[in-house]
């Protein structure tokens, strides 16, 4: 399946867009109170993501799973409550969130490790030069 790892690839870009553009905007105030957000939002949005995007691309039958799916939402949802929960935090607003948050972080990381545990790495879908566990076949 191409369109799953299609949305963590591009999900990943905005999310790198968005951390470049708050980058630029502590750099020009001279504010660098919320970097722990900021660095939260490119690890975890860009990298996480992307490494997330590229093992489905390369493990199309992990891809093709419910799991992928739930995986995905779980990863952005991370992203989305992780991220402001830390700026909160850090205005000594509320920790809420990023508690919150950091749970979800290690709940999808775990779901990953599951998923890979589960499927393997690498192409493991029927192909005429692998055996049914995604080997390659002897030559004859």
């Amino acid at each position: 399946m191409k369109k799953l790892p299609t949305w963590f690839f591009a999900t990943a870009a905005i999310f790198a867009l968005c951390g470049m553009i708050w980058g630029i905007q502590m750099s020009a105030s001279h504010d660098h109170t919320l970097s722990p957000a900021h660095g939260h939002l490119n690890l975890i949005g860009f990298v996480s993501m992307s490494i997330f995007g590229t093992y489905y691309a390369l493990t199309p039958m992990a891809a093709e799973s419910r799991l992928a799916a739930v995986h995905f939402g779980l990863a952005f949802v991370t992203v989305v409550v992780l991220t402001p929960g830390i700026a909160l935090a850090i205005a000594d607003q509320s920790e809420a969130l990023a508690q919150i948050g950091s749970v979800l972080a290690v709940i999808s990381m775990a779901l990953f490790a599951f998923v890979i545990l589960r499927h393997g790495v690498g192409c493991t879908e029927s192909h005429p030069f692998h055996d049914h566990e995604g080997r390659p076949k002897p030559a004859e």
